[in-house]
């Protein structure tokens, strides 16, 4: 396992810093992910944080096959300043697909136990609020680890079973990073102590100013939802889900576009999206070597049909 190291400061020479300071927006960049399997696994992580932990590791390799297989993402949790005091062998499996959204609790009585595990929601308890889910993974990004675990432990869910840290989210510079499960919303640059998060997940609602997307819609749908919610007002859970993203550009182009569909209260709504790389380079993570150029999107909706 990988020693902990210290994780320094939020000086200038953090991506998130740097993120904040150039004003990069988080929007459209949630994981495809639509299916989650949440391992409960205290004390440190190495890098690879499956392997470097105290999880069997006799385990980790056939459950990491498994995972990939069957298309599920699999993420460490760990609970925020030890919220709760039992035996640390939590699991859940999440669905995050429309329609289907659910997430269970299950405890194993040893890791390998989740190799024979049914990953469908067949098991468990099934947790009746969201599940709040910071990244903290600071020995895959320092800024995860700096931003994130403030966040856990100040987040004001209802329950102590409601927020927990958990491994690599992805889009370390816009850390804070959450996950809500089981619909998939992912939040960036989430300020102070998330409470107006909760509340907006408590009262069925995206918070859109902080929202990156949601999983499993692809990155020209989640610009598009997330530009329609703001000039139409729609900021429940289920409002314009995306039912059709036709790319206009061929595939790879340096400026790609596509038409975006979406079903909206009185008909669908059509927007038409594009996306460029950013005017300049930037160390995008703390562990970047080299700059690279983010995406940048510009969405206009065309048409209201009723």
């Amino acid at each position: 396992m990988s020693p902990s190291r210290p994780l320094g400061r939020l000086g200038p020479d953090r991506c998130s810093v740097g993120a904040l300071d150039r004003g990069d927006s988080p929007v459209a960049t949630a994981s495809p992910t639509q299916r989650w399997l949440l391992i409960e696994q205290p004390g440190p992580w190495g890098r690879d944080a499956l392997v470097e932990s105290r999880f069997d590791r006799s385990v980790a390799s056939e459950l990491a096959r498994r995972s990939r297989a069957e298309n599920v993402r699999l993420l460490l949790i760990r609970r925020p300043d030890e919220r709760l005091a039992d035996s640390g062998r939590r699991w859940a499996y999440a669905d995050s697909r429309p329609g289907q959204e659910g997430l269970w609790w299950s405890v194993r009585a040893t890791d390998d136990d989740l190799l024979t595990a049914p990953w469908d929601g067949s098991v468990g308890q099934r947790a009746d609020r969201p599940v709040f889910l910071v990244c903290a993974h600071g020995s895959h990004d320092a800024c995860c680890a700096l931003r994130g675990r403030p966040l856990a432990r100040a987040m004001p869910a209802p329950g102590p079973a409601d927020v927990w840290e958990c491994s690599h989210l992805g889009g370390d510079r816009f850390a804070a990073n959450v996950v809500v499960l089981p619909h998939g919303f992912y939040y960036g640059q989430v300020p102070g102590d998330g409470g107006d998060l909760v509340r907006a997940h408590a009262a069925g609602q995206v918070a859109l100013p902080w929202l990156r997307g949601r999983a499993g819609v692809p990155p020209a749908g989640q610009a598009a939802q997330h530009h329609a919610r703001g000039e139409l007002g729609l900021l429940g859970l289920d409002d314009l889900p995306v039912t059709s993203v036709r790319p206009t550009t061929p595939p790879g182009a340096d400026v790609e576009r596509w038409t975006v569909t979406m079903s909206g209260p009185g008909g669908q709504v059509v927007a038409s999206v594009e996306s460029r790389p950013s005017a300049v380079a930037d160390r995008l993570t703390c562990r970047a070597t080299h700059p690279a150029h983010s995406r940048t999107w510009h969405v206009s909706l065309d048409q209201r049909s009723d």
